[in-house]
């Protein structure tokens, strides 16, 4: 056949050969009626191993059988030419080197135009036969049984063939699938991805191996599942490429023991998160918003921390069935500004929320409150108000959860969540975790509620204690302040006093008993009362401390230190005695600052001891400094270097006595320094 002859494709361009026929190497021979070799192909030459030139004219019998087949090759020629039926079968050949080979033989006649007959036989290696057909019957019962989905595509990415397996991992039947692709067939798959992958195989050749993919297919379209991909290039022994091999493993079960894995680590890692972060201080708004903090992004897009109003103020926080809940925002978190964060109720703010609002059955029951798909009507019993529930709409909040806050039996209020941004909707495992939270965080928030409690009583006793304002005495002018605590630490027992004495004298008294809580605030009133009545009796100041040591001794487990000094205008001086006390500072213009040389004594309480008396001038433009330890001490400097620093402040004795306590907190008082401050100031006057 010429090359104009060549077989042509639909489209007009040359068709490859197969290689299969190439493989098999099949030989072809033409016998003349007579039994003579009239045609003998290259492949003849290859199998009997005569070339044309000896087998051609020659007996094919004679040749290449065997005497004791003679007879019977006879019969089967005479039977082809006679009847015209082919005959197909094995045959033992002798070979040119005398050796014999079994041979497939496919054997027809023929007859040409001028009505002669001839016979043609095919032929091919026995043994090359079964091989292939024994790997086409294993390649196909493999296939057809394997629990491994299998498909082959053409170069166009159609499937041409695909097992049982496939099909019923697809749930579709398997001749449905021929001529179409995955997109037509499984359009729930990560399709664009596959068939790129595909190509890129087919261009390659290189292989992909157990490629994942994640999807749903008719069999089961309600749940996910995963499976591994391989893909092959096909291509016959001359390198025509044919198309791709797919073999498709349902990893699904590992898959989600995998997802079930890595959410039991996210949960671990996400409650030791809270473990470290949430309670770190006793306030209580900085503990709920450490709850939100961890419940953001790792739990949800926005996170809010609601206490009970009753449970804030230390009321009782039963609701009944009919009950609105009044709730106190105490925090607020988001992953990103969105409607969904101006729907929500602002810190600080005190809202109510009626008997059908979700939130309201979460902290009347007990028990958290999942809305997995969030549907338009379940906006109004999430949010606060109808303006609300469409900003949350804007929002696109498809998910929904509350869970209780419950501490030592008590429900406190709720820790609310939704999810606006992460597609996933709350699950069983999320509801466990933000359990898990909550409990954790109740406590420390309880712990944080009772501490603020009781810390507004101590401070409410202690400024209830302390004096309002300084009363108007001969002599003096008084400024004075008291700072409290900071919010991790109790409210002290610091106090001052200014006593008007008869003669136009005044006692000036600064103290600081040690502890803290209400035990040192009521401490420090009964010291403050026993110092006014002795200060009435016109005591000298060692005397007077002597009196107040032998009270406190009598307290139980009460020690205090103290400053008192009495001013006299008209001898223009100070009569002081400490009791363990830091010494004030005295500042004279045109003198350096100075603190006072006094003996140091030791703490009320003590008992035994006996205090000293120390006259100081006091002359009209001098200042005294009280002060108690919480202004000057920190943890990483020393006193020595603080009092130098509380001098150094103290530089413009003209400086009005308002500016100079404002001064003296707001450049002393270091944060780190956790205590309250009793800060009194005494100006001597010219008496008129």
């Amino acid at each position: 056949m010429s090359a104009a002859e060549a077989p042509v494709a639909e489209g007009g361009g040359p068709v490859r050969p197969s290689g299969l026929l190439d493989v098999l190497s099949v030989a072809s021979v033409v016998l003349d009626a007579e039994g003579r070799i009239v045609l003998w192909s290259p492949q003849a030459e290859e199998l009997f191993g005569y070339s044309a030139q000896e087998a051609l004219g020659e007996f094919a019998a004679r040749l290449m059988v065997n005497d004791e087949h003679i007879q019977l090759v006879g019969k089967l020629f005479a039977d082809v030419m006679q009847t015209g039926q082919s005959w197909a079968g094995a045959f033992p050949v002798r070979i040119k080197d005398g050796g014999t080979r079994l041979v497939e033989f496919r054997n027809m006649r023929l007859l040409d135009d001028q009505g002669d007959v001839y016979a043609l036989g095919l032929a091919a290696d026995r043994s090359t036969v079964r091989r292939l057909e024994q790997d086409v019957a294993l390649s196909e019962r493999m296939v057809k049984q394997s629990p491994i989905g299998f498909a082959v595509f053409d170069t166009d990415l159609r499937y041409v063939s695909i097992n049982p397996a496939l099909a019923k991992i697809n749930g579709i039947p398997a001749e449905e699938h021929v001529g179409r692709t995955v997109g037509e067939m499984l359009p729930l798959l990560d399709v664009d991805a596959l068939e790129g992958a595909a190509r890129r195989v087919l261009e390659t050749g290189v292989p992909l191996v157990a490629k994942s993919t994640i999807g749903r297919t008719p069999a089961d379209p309600d749940e996910d599942h995963a499976w591994s991909v391989s893909l092959y290039r096909l291509e016959d022994s001359v390198g025509t490429v044919l198309g791709v091999a797919a073999s498709v493993v349902d990893i699904t079960e590992a898959y989600r023991a995998r997802i079930e894995t890595e959410t039991a680590r996210r949960r671990l890692a996400v409650i030791a998160d809270a473990s470290t972060r949430i309670g770190t201080t006793l306030e209580l708004e900085r503990t709920a918003f450490e709850l939100a903090e961890v419940a953001v992004p790792a739990l949800a897009d926005v996170a809010a921390v609601d206490l009970l109003d009753a449970v804030v103020e230390g009321r009782p926080s039963t609701l009944g069935p009919s009950e609105d809940a009044v709730i106190r925002a105490l925090a607020l978190r988001a992953d990103q500004e969105s409607e969904a964060v101006r729907a929500a109720d602002a810190p600080g703010r005190i809202a109510r929320y009626g008997p059908d609002r979700l939130v309201t059955e979460c902290v009347r029951s007990g028990e958290a409150v999942l809305v997995q798909q969030v549907k338009d009507e379940d906006l109004p019993r999430i949010a606060r108000s109808p303006e609300a529930a469409a900003l949350l709409g804007r929002a696109g909040l498809h998910s929904y959860l509350a869970v209780p806050l419950i501490a030592r039996g008590e429900v406190l209020g709720a820790l609310d969540l939704k999810r606006t941004r992460n597609p996933a909707p709350f699950d069983a495992d999320d509801v466990l975790l933000a359990r898990e939270l909550a409990a954790r965080a109740a406590v420390q928030i309880d712990n944080a509620r009772w501490y603020q409690n009781a810390r507004n009583t101590a401070l409410t006793l202690q400024r209830s204690l302390l004096p309002s304002q300084p009363p108007v005495t001969t002599g003096l002018e008084v400024a004075s302040r008291y700072q409290p605590a900071g919010a991790t630490s109790e409210v002290g027992g610091d106090w001052f006093d200014v006593i008007p004495l008869e003669g136009g004298r005044t006692a000036l008294v600064v103290g600081d008993v040690m502890g803290s809580g209400i035990t040192a605030a009521a401490t420090m009133g009964r010291l403050r009362t026993a110092t006014t009545t002795l200060a009435a009796l016109g005591l000298d100041p060692a005397v007077l401390l002597e009196h107040l040591d032998k009270t406190t001794s009598a307290w139980d487990h009460s020690i205090a230190t103290c400053v008192y000094a009495v001013h006299d205008p008209h001898l223009r001086q100070c009569r002081i005695a400490n009791a363990g006390h830091l010494p004030p500072a005295r500042v004279r213009p045109g003198h350096p600052p100075e603190l006072l040389d006094l003996p140091t004594g030791v703490p009320l309480g003590v008992g035994g001891v006996e205090f000293s008396t120390v006259t100081v001038d006091f002359e009209p433009g001098d200042e005294l400094v009280f002060y108690t330890d919480g202004l000057v001490e920190t943890r990483c400097h020393s006193l020595d270097e603080r009092l130098d620093f509380l001098l150094s402040l103290l530089d413009d004795p003209a400086r009005p006595l308002e500016e100079a306590c404002d001064l003296l907190l707001r450049t002393l008082h270091h944060p780190d320094n956790h205590d309250d401050v009793a800060l009194l100031i005494a100006r001597a006057q010219e008496l008129r």
